[in-house]
This record gives structure tokens, sequence and C-alpha cells, in this order.
């Protein structure tokens, strides 16, 4: 029990140690996530109409 008790107080320690990212830092970082992952479903939907237009005109 008291390596339990340790561990818990160790990893309190190591968390006390974290520099946490700001509020504004966090909302850049979704900002760059939501248009990254926008930007990447509309290239992959332009390629998936432009290869089964392909596939179309060929069957």
């Amino acid at each position: 029990m008291s390596k339990i008790v340790q561990f818990l107080k160790e990893c309190v320690a190591e968390l006390r140690k974290v520099v946490w990212p700001t509020r504004e830092d966090v909302i850049a970082a979704v900002k760059v996530v939501l248009v990254s992952t926008v930007v990447i479903a509309v290239l992959l939907g332009v390629l998936d109409a432009v290869l089964v237009a392909g596939v179309n005109l060929i069957f």
C-alpha cells in the first residue's frame, strides 16, 4: 500500500513541474487543427469526385 501512496505523490510532484499551455495557446492550436482538418477533407472530397468521374468515363 505504501508503494501506491508513494507513486501517487510522485505523480502529483511531476504534474506540478508541467508547464501548462495558456488558454490562448490552446485556442490557437484548436483553430489550426480544425482548419487543417477541413482543408484535408475538402481536398480528399475533390480527389474522390475526380476519381469517380474518371472511373465512370472508363466504364
